[in-house]
């Protein structure tokens, strides 16, 4: 079994290490943590610790340059850094376990698909729903006709303070990469956003949280034309969020809905109802394993507890098979342009097709 030497990136107070990023690869036998870097030096010192590691840098260049990690983790949430971080590990050849979501632009994923095409280098992004054995039962489920033709697909984020532009951002991208993942890329896209109930506009446009970029809106509406006839939706509104979430992705067919959350193991439920009203139908929702629809769960694999287990072990098999990993930089890139249209159908005031033509920040270029 090959060994990796992992090196850690991480910036205390501007996205910090995400969701326990700094510990994706921590127990893994034929892995170990040897560096760590955080432009926050208390910050830096704390993790440092935690990790046991004695090489500690402030640039993450140097870290990469004189730890010579095998693989690096792109930790910390904020996006403002994340092109800079992937194109330096591409180009030195170090693989890449990335926080999501992606980056700011299509250009800046554009940048960082060409460094790891030329580099050979393998991107993995952290979008746990991706590697989850629950999403492959809901797409045999689907292939055998469980819910009849699929009509629609709905995605919704989170919707509490960050409604709107931010949640498309931080959280639609799980919506977007669970919708491409059973139905692959859409052909178009046509969305609306509005900022107390009117269009945005140029003057609505400022700096966004996390390191975002331009961002406006406290509400988006978008609708997505799937290459298999069926419809995908996504809507965000800020502070009307459901007690429990309604974040996931509904997928709703002419004789059945499924009900998919966002996760390594999620929770996912199957309504066998044509009319989608149990109300009126009686039908009951029903647990979905990842044996199918009302089985015992048969998978008790420690990894499937931890959010980035599955990612990092198949990071590890596509390095040593020379694959893509499930979450590679190609699907994230897939991801973040369903979530630039948003605003670049709302520039145009019309539909756009996908893949975008504009590479650029829409909100840069609202008149």
């Amino acid at each position: 079994m090959p060994s990796y030497r992992i090196g850690v990136i991480g910036r205390t107070g501007r996205g910090d290490y995400g969701h326990a990023m700094d510990e994706a690869f921590w127990h893994l036998p034929n892995c170990q943590i040897v560096a760590v870097a955080d432009d926050d030096k208390t910050g830096l010192a704390a993790t440092a610790k935690k990790l046991n590691v004695d090489q500690t840098f402030t640039d993450y260049r140097q870290m990469l340059d004189q730890a010579r990690p095998d693989i690096v983790v792109i930790g910390q949430r904020w996006l403002d850094q994340h092109r800079d971080m992937a194109v330096a590990a591409a180009e030195r050849g170090v693989h890449i376990y990335m926080e999501k979501p992606f980056c700011r632009t299509l250009a800046e994923a554009d940048e960082i698909v060409d460094a790891c095409e030329r580099t050979h280098v393998k991107l993995a992004l952290a979008h746990p729903t991706r590697y989850s054995p629950k999403l492959q039962t809901v797409k045999r489920l689907i292939a055998e006709g469980a819910i009849g033709r699929v009509l629609e697909y709905r995605g919704r984020g989170k919707e509490d303070r960050r409604g709107g532009g931010e949640d498309l951002w931080v959280l639609g991208t799980h919506v977007m990469d669970a919708i491409r993942a059973i139905a692959g890329h859409p052909a178009w896209c046509f969305a609306r956003v509005t900022q107390n109930g009117r269009p945005v506009t140029k003057a609505d446009v400022a700096e966004g949280a996390e390191g975002i970029g331009p961002l406006a809106g406290d509400a988006v509406a978008a609708m997505y034309g799937m290459n298999d006839g069926a419809m995908a939706y996504f809507q965000s509104v800020k502070n009307v969020a459901g007690k429990p979430s309604r974040y996931g992705l509904m997928i709703y067919g002419s004789s059945g809905v499924i009900e998919i959350l966002e996760g390594t193991m999620p929770s996912v439920k199957y309504l066998g109802d044509p009319s989608w009203s149990p109300g009126r139908s009686k039908a009951a929702w029903q647990e979905v394993s990842s044996a199918g629809i009302g089985q015992p769960e048969v998978l008790e694999d420690d990894a499937l507890k931890n959010r980035h287990r599955p990612a990092v072990l198949d990071l590890l098999e596509a390095i040593e098979e020379n694959r893509q990993p499930l979450s590679s930089a190609y699907e994230a890139r897939g991801a973040t342009e369903m979530i630039v249209a948003v605003f670049e159908s709302h520039r145009q005031s019309a539909p756009v097709s996908l893949p975008l033509e504009n590479r650029q920040s829409p909100l840069t270029m609202l008149a």
